[in-house]
């Protein structure tokens, strides 16, 4: 990709430290005479080539006026559903799929929601940057969120369109695992190169783009399921503090800030066919299952506490020869999901998908779609230092309890489940629909608004 020179990147940034300057000056009231003339000269000598005429000041806040009218009547549709839900149904009408159990915090709310989503979100995609580090991702590996979403975003058959001022948000499309792929040298301490390009990315948006400095870039954003994106992106302030950061890794020790961004679930993608199911409930022999690596020590607490120690509590660094890691969580009870050295773990997923009852054992973590679902009612959480009582805590759950968190393991499906094209209510729209969601949580003004 063609970056400008740094002296472009310069301007844009004492431009932008003008202006934030000249709107301080508009909250305090007045300044002092010296400082207004210094000020009156700048703006007359240095921001007159930047300021556009007032017929498009006017139509750009006429646009933005629009955006955010659109916005507040969605807030306000899907606040007047979530007092209306006097059950756990949606009282809309659905040809696809009526949410409704309480695997929802409010089935009627999420429904509203996602219709006013379906109608009103609109997303730009920058169009600069090159392939392979911009505009595309891996579709086939533990990342696969991160690729699959680019692409769909790419193919632009869902969200996207070509104007900039009817869009609600607008996608940063690089790829932190492709940037790790190319540009990270082996062994280095640190990520200078990669987040030079972030800096340097996020330059050019806002020097040839308004939107960027319209809003400090709080409704931009970006998408990592790599380790290192919670990290490449703390490195650049802008990105971390004011932008939508969509994240595999969702760690609250890390930065992860739930009321702006955005869990997505680990899911790794070996191949393009994938099975939803398993044995039934009757047939599960195996009260919990885990088999895999020690990376961290939340494995390395598990291991040494459950490895070889009961015949029903089955815990391997590694599925033993002739066991099918698969088939053994299709025919178990339970799957423990621990985290490594980072939160997130595609078994999460993999559990649900082989309608195994997830039992989510992390520090920190914000499970995927947790604004929509109640992860309580289909899983298990234990706490870090519960480990040692994993086998007492299971066995506490009645039969009957069991049965019905199963059955919401099934009926949750839909939502993790990967389609091509993608269909309603999957997982690539329920990414959307985070995003979405944090969008709701942001109103912008224009800049003449804030006299």
């Amino acid at each position: 990709m063609g970056m400008p020179n740094r002296n472009l990147s310069a301007i844009s940034v004492s431009v932008f430290f003008l202006i934030s300057l000249l709107l301080l000056i508009s909250f305090f009231g007045s300044t002092p005479g010296p400082a207004k003339s210094l000020l009156s000269k700048w703006k007359l000598e240095f921001l007159a080539p930047f300021q556009p005429s007032s017929s498009v000041v006017t139509q750009q806040r006429s646009r933005l006026e629009m955006v955010e009218l659109t916005l507040a009547r969605a807030r306000a549709s899907i606040k007047e559903a979530a007092k209306a839900c006097k059950n756990m149904t949606s009282n809309h009408q659905d040809p696809d799929y009526v949410p409704h159990g309480p695997i929802y915090r409010n089935a009627n709310a999420f429904h509203r929601s996602y219709l006013e989503m379906e109608k009103s979100f609109k997303i730009y995609v920058y169009e600069e940057g090159e392939p392979p580090i911009f505009h595309s991702g891996p579709c086939m590996s533990i990342y696969s969120s991160e690729g699959r979403f680019i692409e769909e975003m790419e193919k632009g058959k869902f969200y996207r369109t070509g104007d900039p001022d009817e869009a609600l948000v607008y996608f940063l499309p690089f790829s932190i695992v492709r940037m790790v792929q190319y540009l990270y040298v082996p062994g280095a301490p640190e990520f200078h190169a990669i987040d030079r390009t972030l800096q340097d990315y996020i330059d050019v948006i806002s020097h040839r783009h308004s939107y960027w400095n319209r809003s400090l870039g709080s409704d931009h954003f970006m998408l990592s399921c790599h380790d290192w994106g919670p990290y490449t992106t703390a490195n650049v302030p802008v990105l971390f503090n004011n932008s939508i950061r969509a994240l595999c890794n969702a760690n609250t020790s890390e930065g992860f800030n739930p009321s702006k961004d955005v869990s997505l679930p680990e899911i790794n993608l070996r191949s393009s066919e994938f099975s939803l199911g398993g044995k039934p409930a009757s047939e599960r022999k195996t009260l919990a299952f885990y088999a895999g690596g020690i990376h961290g020590h939340i494995r390395h607490l598990l291991v040494s506490e459950w490895k070889g120690k009961d015949p029903e509590i089955l815990v391997y660094e590694k599925a033993p020869e002739g066991m099918s890691y698969d088939e053994m969580m299709k025919e178990s009870r339970y799957c423990l999901c621990p985290s490594g050295y980072e939160v997130a773990s595609p078994r999460v997923v993999e559990a649900i998908y082989s309608e195994c009852v997830p039992v989510l054992i992390s520090d920190g973590y914000v499970p995927p779609l947790s604004d929509v679902l109640n992860w309580e009612a289909f899983s298990v959480i234990v706490p870090v230092k519960e480990i040692p009582n994993i086998k007492r805590i299971l066995n506490g759950i009645t039969e009957e309890e069991y049965l019905r968190k199963q059955e919401r393991v099934k009926q949750v499906q839909r939502h993790f489940a990967i389609n091509g094209p993608p269909q309603r209510f999957d997982i690539f729209h329920m990414m959307v629909h985070s995003i979405w969601l944090r969008r709701l949580n942001v109103r912008i003004l224009h800049p003449l608004d804030l006299n």
